[in-house]
């Protein structure tokens, strides 16, 4: 779509690699490419049928609620709803923290969930785990999802109650340091899928974890030391409790950036 319109030079700074969500495309933009971004924009929505609006990342993510700015390249909507393993999140992009290359990781821990467990899945965005459990465990006792952002809060809701699954799931609007201090050793799973920060909430989840209960802790980590730091994380917590852990299973999730990796550490509380 592009050879005839980019020089050579230009078609290798191409970035081949986007995310869609629902039916918005979103791509990054090499600054050398910016007075061609509507060109790409455009071969984008050729290829991808589906696209309504093309969006380009402007910086990184940052603030409280991990947001990022963007730029509408062509269409003129940024709420949409995305679709997948059979349930639909409604969101929009520029309000709310969503990543649709965890679909698969989602399910991996929605499958480990037993029969009339009680979850915890803490800073839960939009609710696409809690959503995720609940659908793939329908005899789950209660999910609990708790989200500070009042934009993702309103969009759980809206998703539970377009998923049909309200008498799974609990919405909570708040910071898990102060809604946790209810929920001591309540919990047989405890999700915590956020990288930049999970670490400093880990003493909380194993507060509320039961014993027996599991842990997925998620971490942001250099693939000199993929799990060292995490791991070393966890005995602390634990040991300043006087807990024992026991890990059950560790894995590389998600490419963050060069040599950086999304990781999970699932682990026991005993």
């Amino acid at each position: 779509m592009l050879k005839d319109k980019l020089s050579e030079p230009e078609l290798r700074a191409v970035r081949r690699g986007f995310d869609i969500v629902g039916d918005i495309a979103i791509i990054e933009v090499p600054d050398e490419l910016s007075e061609k971004e509507d060109i790409v924009a455009d071969a984008i929505k050729k290829v991808c049928k589906n696209v309504r609006t093309v969006l380009r990342k402007m910086g990184e993510r940052k603030g409280k609620y991990r947001l990022r700015e963007f730029k509408i390249l062509s269409g003129d909507g940024t709420e949409t709803t995305h679709r997948e393993y059979g349930y639909e999140l409604r969101l929009d992009v520029t309000k709310v923290y969503f990543s649709p290359r965890e679909a698969e990781e989602r399910q991996r821990i929605a499958k480990m969930v037993k029969s009339n467990e009680s979850v915890l899945v803490m800073f839960a965005g939009i609710g696409p785990y809690a959503i995720a459990i609940a659908k793939k465990q329908p005899n789950i006792k209660k999910v609990y999802a708790i989200e500070i952002n009042p934009y993702a809060y309103r969009y759980m809701v809206e998703n539970i109650r377009i998923n049909k699954l309200s008498d799974k799931i609990v919405p909570i609007l708040g910071d898990v340091s102060v809604i946790c201090k209810d929920y001591v050793n309540k919990f047989d799973r405890i999700v915590m899928p956020l990288p930049k920060g999970a670490y400093k909430f880990i003493d909380i989840a194993l507060k509320c974890a039961k014993r027996q209960g599991f842990i997925h802790f998620y971490h942001w980590a250099h693939e000199s030391d993929l799990f060292g730091e995490a791991l070393e994380i966890i005995k602390e917590a634990a040991e300043k409790l006087a807990l024992d852990v026991k890990i059950i299973g560790k894995r590389k999730v998600l490419p963050y950036a060069s040599r950086v990796w999304k990781i999970c550490i699932d682990f026991m509380v005993q």
